[in-house]
C-alpha cells in the first residue's frame, strides 16, 4: 500500500514525538494539524513496495486468465485506492491512541499484526471474526472486498460497492479523532 508507506509513515513516529514534547511544534502553524504533521515524511521505500506490488499483481493478473480491459483497469485503481483509504484510516487511528496512552507504539504494532489478515478471503473465518474483520478492524476492505471485483465480477456483495463511501467515513473518523487528541495535546513542560 504506497500511500500508507510514503505519505503517512510519520504516524508510527507519533508516540514518540508526544512523548519527548517535539509535537507541539506542529501546533503552532496556521495549517492543517494532521497534514502539517503527516506531510513532513516522505518514506521512498513505498515506491519500490509500489513497483514490486505491481509486478506481482501483473504475474497474477495473467496466471489467473484475467481480461485485461479499461473496464477492469479502473477497478482495479479504484480498488487500489479504496484499500489505501482503510489502511490509512485505521494506522491513522491506531497512532491517534498516542495522545491517550502513554507509549502506545503496541497500538500500532497491533494494527499491523491485524493486517496480516488482510491477506486471506473474509470467508475462511467464522461469523464472529468475520464481523470482526469487516465492521470493527475493517481489514476486509484492504484486500477481500475490492478483489471481489475483478476475480468474482458475478458473486459481489453489497459491501464491496458500498466500500468507497464505508471507506471515506472510517478515514474522516480516524482524522476527527486524531484532531480531537492533537487538539487537547498541551505539551510536557509544565
Amino acid at each position: 500500500m504506497t500511500p500508507v508507506q510514503c505519505c503517512f509513515d510519520n504516524n508510527w513516529n507519533l508516540s514518540e514525538q508526544l512523548i519527548t514534547g517535539n509535537f507541539i511544534k506542529y501546533c503552532f502553524k496556521p495549517i492543517n494539524l494532521f497534514f502539517y504533521y503527516q506531510s513532513e515524511v516522505f518514506d521512498i521505500k513505498g515506491v519500490g513496495q509500489f513497483f514490486f506490488g505491481l509486478g506481482t499483481l501483473i504475474y497474477a493478473w495473467y496466471r489467473l486468465g484475467i481480461k485485461v480491459s479499461i473496464y477492469n483497469i479502473i477497478l482495479l485503481i479504484i480498488s487500489w485506492v479504496v484499500a489505501s483509504i482503510f489502511n490509512i484510516a485505521l494506522m491513522t487511528l491506531a497512532a491517534s491512541s498516542g495522545f491517550w496512552l502513554l507509549g502506545s507504539t503496541f497500538v500500532m504494532n497491533f494494527a499491523w499484526r491485524f493486517k496480516e489478515y488482510a491477506r486471506y478471503p473474509i470467508t475462511i473465518f467464522k461469523f464472529g471474526l468475520r464481523i470482526l474483520f469487516t465492521f470493527i478492524i475493517p481489514v476486509a476492505f484492504m484486500a477481500y472486498y475490492p478483489c471481489l471485483l475483478i476475480i468474482r465480477p458475478g458473486q459481489v456483495p453489497l459491501l464491496t460497492y458500498l466500500s468507497p463511501v464505508l471507506g471515506i467515513a472510517f478515514f474522516y473518523l480516524s482524522y476527527k479523532i486524531w484532531m480531537k487528541g492533537a487538539m487537547q495535546y498541551s505539551g510536557t513542560g509544565n
